[in-house]
């Protein structure tokens, strides 16, 4: 059976927004009480609007943040409170691939320098080790001939080029699992299938885990096979994906659905049920369920009790009060 590599457990993220010295703190409850689950060799998306936690989320897993509260679990360690300067060995073992592929390469490296930097600062292997590993892991993200491309500088590359680049500096550290921040949001529409392919292709092949964050629920589908759908700060459903995208049990990821855009003519026509408004404040978010100011569905208990997740049907669950209405 497989293991749990990584575990949240009401795991929050809040950042200090006081306006003054004197004055009382404030919060934005990026992260509020999520419970979250990373098997091995396992790929989870993350999906939401824009501000509704996923890469706060991401990053605190990653223990680039600190949480304000809750527990970490990374392979049967609690690594919550542990000192940053304990933590390069989780370092080695955890890696993310950033959205922007322009600004997350120093642009006056080489790409051989780009790839090395980690080994060195990590101490792993001599000079010709090193440059094998950094050929390799070239090799392995199709950039070849890649003697040609580590002499290169990151603006001699395209979009797509550098993004691949990025994959190989997280690659290279041999992690058990990768956190991919929208890696696809800010390439060429053509490109974006190739570099997903190849992220599929490459968690496969060495077994790595994935948590693909990402606003587009229909790529998670080709990549992943459980989805997590974050709505203000918390998880709202989850499941498998192909679960959560043929019978969706929370209004919010009806919404998102309803917003993928058909290729067919014909259905272009029919109005869609998109949900008016925007995301609610982190820092003052509505009582009850937090989608009830746009949720079409929403009843006077929405407005006044939280829903909890909880599971309906094999391992798919939800945090609606009347999920059960949907399963029909």
């Amino acid at each position: 059976m497989t293991q749990t590599l990584l575990k949240a457990e009401n795991l929050c993220t809040w950042f200090d927004v006081r306006r003054g010295i004197f004055s009382k703190p404030i919060y934005v409850k990026a992260v509020d009480n999520v419970n979250f689950e990373l098997k091995e060799e396992e790929a989870i998306s993350l999906v939401g609007e824009s501000g509704s936690g996923k890469t706060t989320l991401g990053k605190t897993l990653l223990r680039l943040y600190r949480p304000t509260s809750g527990r970490i679990i990374y392979n049967g360690t609690d690594i919550t409170n542990v000192p940053y300067n304990r933590l390069r060995w989780y370092r080695r073992e955890a890696q993310i691939i950033y959205q922007d592929p322009f600004s997350s390469i120093a642009p006056f490296f080489t790409i051989y320098k780009t790839l090395e930097e980690p080994l060195i600062i990590n101490k792993i292997g001599d000079s010709n080790e090193r440059s094998e590993m950094i050929y390799r892991a070239l090799e392995a993200v199709k950039l070849t001939p890649v003697e040609v491309f580590a002499s290169k500088y990151p603006h001699m590359l395209s979009g797509g080029q550098r993004q691949r680049v990025v994959i190989a500096r997280a690659l290279i550290m041999q992690p058990k699992y990768i956190v991919a921040d929208e890696p696809v949001t800010m390439l060429d529409a053509s490109v974006r299938v190739e570099i997903l392919y190849l992220l599929r292709e490459l968690q496969q092949k060495y077994k790595i885990s994935f948590i693909y964050i990402t606003h587009d629920l229909a790529t998670s589908r080709y990549f992943s096979e459980k989805v997590a759908i974050m709505y203000a700060g918390r998880i709202v459903e989850s499941g498998d994906v192909d679960d959560v995208i043929q019978k969706p049990l929370h209004p919010y990821t009806q919404a998102l659905l309803e917003g993928i855009p058909d290729p067919d003519p014909e259905n272009r026509k029919v109005l869609r049920k998109v949900p008016t408004g925007e995301p609610p404040s982190l820092i003052y978010p509505p009582p009850g369920c937090r989608f009830h100011p746009r949720c079409p569905y929403a009843m006077d208990v929405c407005k006044e009790k939280v829903p909890e997740l909880r599971e309906l049907k094999n391992g798919h669950a939800a945090a609606c009060h009347y999920a059960e209405v949907f399963l029909k």
